[in-house]
């Protein structure tokens, strides 16, 4: 088959390093044939990696007319707080859309996406690449074969390791839910996605706690400066930004983010004048650094969601307790996954295949599944109606967690 013609909206991160670097090293499934990304550098950089035609290079979407091109797909990259004009842009187009995660800064625009792609030519698939690794997938397997019994309690964390909760959500894009979504929705949306799909059991109400527990000016310790680079004092500072970007070692995220120059010299210069060099402790985040959500579904089981950013390794853990057996299992380079049984009391290691690409392989089936979509036209498992699920109830957890009270979903079927 020849490949399909796509267009990439947003070269950064995502845009460039993830479905880019997977176009090329895939160049019999997809070709990226032409980019929307406003800044000049980025968008050049992109359209030398895939040898795009100077008039198929634009800065916006608005330049970009899809009629009679041949290009069958879009990926949105682009920043939370446009993903919504984004996608009602390329549903309109009638062609099929991978949407980064989450599909809009806010709920009623989330709505609005998935009525839209109702009506579209096309389909439209959001980035949930958890429910394409080899781990979900087998955990789902095993709660949806009822050998737990039926489920009684849910737990489930989502631990962010420090520096990644300093790199992203303190001193990065998504640091103030103003500029960009609530934490527990950009982060969590993925979260939400797999307990709806393990629980098949709609959450009937909801409640949540949580603050910016650390990352505040009266927190900063003596001798810490505006910026990492100012002489700092602070001996063995978790988030010392030296430490986190210059390793030389690390040439991929997080420090490909920060700057185009990966040399030493190049790192420094970013961190003395952007974003990323400058102290948690006055850099203006405004997001939680901890938040733990807590739901009941319509059977009675209860489920918690717990998110922080303080751990020590970037791993998720999870606990299924039913009627007949527990689930505990874990994510991270060496996954886990045991099943015990109550009668007997066994426990049971269960095989996990080594994961291939970012995301524990996420990222290679979501891309998979589009291509998919692409040439065959059925909407994959995380389609914009699927997707909805999880952002209903990333956004009401942040409503509940604001307005300190239970809210009902109105799930009660």
């Amino acid at each position: 088959m020849d490949p399909v013609p796509t267009v990439v909206v947003g070269a950064g991160q995502r845009g460039r390093h993830v479905y880019g670097r997977w176009a090329l090293d895939h160049p019999d499934s997809m070709r990226v044939v032409a980019v929307v990304e406003p800044d000049d550098d980025r968008r050049d950089a992109f359209a030398r990696d895939h040898r795009i035609d100077a008039d198929l290079r634009f800065r916006a979407v608005s330049e970009l007319d899809l009629t009679d091109s041949g290009i069958e797909g879009v990926i949105v990259a682009t920043p939370d707080r446009s993903h919504h004009d984004v996608a009602m842009w390329a549903i309109d187009q009638g062609v099929h859309t991978l949407l980064e995660k989450p599909m809009a800064a806010t709920l009623a625009q989330s709505v609005e996406v998935v009525e839209r792609a109702h009506r579209s030519a096309g389909t439209v698939h959001v980035a949930h690449v958890l429910r394409y690794t080899p781990f979900f997938r087998i955990v789902h397997e095993i709660v949806e074969s009822g050998r737990l019994g039926d489920l009684v309690t849910v737990d489930h964390r989502e631990n962010v390791a420090a520096f990644h909760m300093a790199h992203s959500f303190v001193r990065g894009n998504w640091a103030r839910a103003e500029d960009s979504t609530p934490m527990i929705v950009q982060k969590c949306c993925h979260d939400f996605d797999i307990l709806t799909w393990n629980l098949d059991d709609p959450v009937v109400r909801l409640t949540s706690v949580g603050s910016r527990r650390h990352f505040v000016p009266e927190d900063a310790p003596i001798g810490s400066t505006r910026r990492c680079t100012d002489g700092c004092t602070v001996v063995e500072c978790p988030f010392d930004a030296r430490h986190i970007y210059l390793d030389p070692a690390v040439t991929g995220w997080p420090v490909h983010v920060i700057t185009d120059d990966l040399t030493i010299e190049g790192r420094l210069a970013a961190l003395r004048t952007g974003p990323y060099g400058r102290c948690v402790y006055t850099a203006g985040s405004s997001v939680v650094d901890h938040q733990v959500v807590t739901m009941e579904t319509r059977s009675g089981a209860s489920v918690t969601l717990t998110m922080h950013g303080h751990s020590d390794r970037e791993q998720r853990t999870m606990r299924y307790d039913g009627t007949r057996g527990t689930l505990r299992a874990k994510t991270g380079p060496t996954p886990r996954i045991t099943v015990s049984d109550h009668r007997g009391g066994g426990q049971r290691d269960i095989d996990v295949p080594a994961a291939v690409g970012g995301h524990g392989g996420g990222d290679d089936g979501v891309i998979r599944s589009f291509v998919d979509s692409m040439r065959t036209g059925r909407p994959g498992p995380t389609d914009a109606s699927t997707a909805l699920r999880s952002h209903v109830l990333a956004f009401l957890a942040e409503q509940a967690r604001t307005e300190g009270r239970w809210i009902e979903t109105g799930w009660r079927r």
